[in-house]
């Protein structure tokens, strides 16, 4: 399966794999440094974003370690833009986050308009045809994240496919 992005370049399903292996490595450097998932529980995890991602059906993820009271600690959140120009990417890392009592790590997805034109059905159906780890719900957690100070990061690119990370501290 081929994409065209601006006119040249073209990307296919590989180069987006290759630019989430950035966000396959932080998500885990982020499970083991906060101490709060397993790493089978990040495989499931990834193993439904990329499925989305694959199916340009992925605007952004965010991925947010919240206090017990709701409160947005810390965060990284990745957006898509899928008619980039850049060809590489960066190294993973950037990842300060600690290990703090009574939090829990969230992550949100957001989809792109394709997906939400899709029937509930349809949505069904992809994720059973997807064998979709996750049992994903919908959200009221802001994710500009208010109160936190955003910076860039890493970018995550493979022949126009990119994935933005920006921090929030």
């Amino acid at each position: 399966m081929y994409y065209t992005v601006s006119g040249t370049l073209t990307y296919t399903v590989v180069d987006i794999r290759k630019a989430f292996e950035g966000f396959e490595s932080d998500l885990r450097m982020i499970a083991r440094l906060t101490n709060t998932w397993s790493m089978g529980y990040v495989a499931d995890v990834f193993h439904d974003i990329i499925k989305l991602a694959e199916a340009r059906y992925l605007e952004s993820v965010s991925i947010v370690q919240r206090s017990n009271t709701g409160v947005s600690l810390k965060a990284s959140k990745f957006v898509v833009n899928a008619a980039g120009t850049g060809i590489s990417s960066d190294r993973p890392g950037g990842n300060n986050w600690s290990e703090i009592a009574d939090s829990q790590l969230t992550v949100i997805l957001s989809y792109t308009d394709a997906w939400c034109a899709l029937s509930k059905e349809q949505q069904s159906r992809f994720q059973d045809t997807n064998d979709f780890q996750i049992g994903w719900s919908p959200t009221d957690i802001n994710t500009n994240f208010p109160g936190l100070s955003r910076s860039n990061a890493q970018m995550y690119a493979s022949n126009g496919y990119e994935l933005k990370k920006f921090n929030y501290n």
